[in-house]
């Protein structure tokens, strides 16, 4: 009589895990890095007209406390938060991370992480690469602090004009987690086409990774998009029926905990072709 009690303390203490959603095609990851105010007074309202998820990534660093013209307070970010967007980590400073020790960059995320905490905002388990600078070190320490899933640049893979740049797709089968690739990033050098191409690459499991630095970027004219032109591409992954969203949500199709041995063999092994 006492087994089948036994069998339910079991199973409620080792809760079978989920299982993953297959990947649809047109799977689009959304992002915003850097805090500029048109996240909170413009992107937030378009994503929230066409029912996307997107995640975006907290710095105090650039101009963040000197321009608040140009980005958003605190409070602004706790808005977004409550409009149930992700709030990812971007580092305290936006340093290069190749250049910091493991202390260094424990405490430029640790910051973030604590002023979340502050904020009442979940602890951060995403992470956007400043700069897109990275190396194995930044992602040891990523590991180690419990981040699931952390966004890289284009390169080496594709070239990169620094303003604006396609890159390879997500491919959960070969990329580690903690280094996922951007597919494309706007800026005067990308536009809708490479929009569409991207898009053209979210399939066989294949995931497709946008970056967005302000709309418009008004300190950085070499990654600025326009609020016409952000309408437009918005629009077209709509009436794609593209899946749109955060980064936290691949979690929904991708175990993070699964990845390469050596993170960077997927990324040598592209370069390569």
């Amino acid at each position: 009589m006492r087994r089948p009690i036994i069998i339910l303390f079991f199973l409620l203490l080792c809760p079978l895990s989920r299982a993953l959603e297959p990947i649809p095609d047109k799977l689009v990851v959304l992002g915003f890095d850097d805090c500029n105010k048109s996240d909170r007074h413009f992107v937030a309202d378009v994503l929230k007209k066409h029912g996307f998820g997107a995640t975006f990534y907290v710095t105090e660093g650039l101009g963040f406390h000197s321009g608040k013209g140009h980005y958003v307070t605190w409070e602004e970010i706790v808005e977004l938060h409550k409009m149930g967007f992700e709030i990812g980590n971007h580092t305290k400073s936006h340093p290069n991370v190749t250049r910091l020790s493991r202390d260094q960059l424990k405490g430029e995320l640790a910051h973030i992480e604590k002023r979340c905490r502050e904020h009442g905002i979940s602890k951060p388990d995403t992470f956007a690469f400043p700069g897109f600078s990275n190396n194995i070190r930044a992602v040891e320490v990523l590991a180690g602090m419990g981040y699931k899933f952390a966004r890289r640049g284009v390169g080496p893979e594709y070239p990169d004009s620094g303003s604006g740049a396609r890159g390879p797709a997500y491919d959960p089968a070969t990329d580690h987690p903690l280094l996922i690739p951007t597919t494309g990033y706007a800026g005067p050098k990308w536009g809708m086409k490479d929009l569409k191409w991207a898009v053209s690459q979210a399939k066989d499991g294949k995931i497709a990774v946008l970056c967005f630095h302000g709309v418009p970027a008004l300190d950085h004219p070499w990654v600025n998009c326009t609020p016409e032109a952000f309408s437009k591409y918005m629009q077209f992954l709509k009436d794609e029926g593209c899946t749109v969203i955060a980064t936290r949500d691949l979690a929904r199709y991708v175990d993070p905990g699964k990845g390469p041995k050596d993170p960077y063999a997927p990324i040598r092994a592209r370069a390569k072709k």
